[in-house]
């Protein structure tokens, strides 16, 4: 009897949290954590990328993690992120 109210309490949670969720959205809420690179550190990032700058000197210079650039590149389509994923 309880095993079933609680599966009962945990569905309407559920409904709650989803409709919750879907309102954000409309409103033009995104969730999550922001992204560390992004905007005009992003366009200057690939600036000095597309210059022939190494990976390895954009961390250092922008004050990045390697495996944040990679992501953000990755994210943002960047030919060569691909590339370093695949060896």
């Amino acid at each position: 009897m309880f095993g079933a109210l609680a599966q009962y309490e945990r569905a309407l949670t559920r409904e709650r949290v989803m409709a919750g969720l879907a309102a954000a959205k409309w409103r033009g809420r995104r969730g999550g954590r922001p992204p560390v690179i992004g905007g005009e550190q992003l366009d200057a990032i690939l600036v000095a990328l597309h210059g022939g700058m190494s990976k390895a000197a954009v961390c250092r210079n922008f004050g990045v993690k390697r495996t944040t650039l990679l992501e953000t590149l990755a994210r943002v389509g960047w030919p060569v992120a691909k590339e370093a994923r695949e060896e």
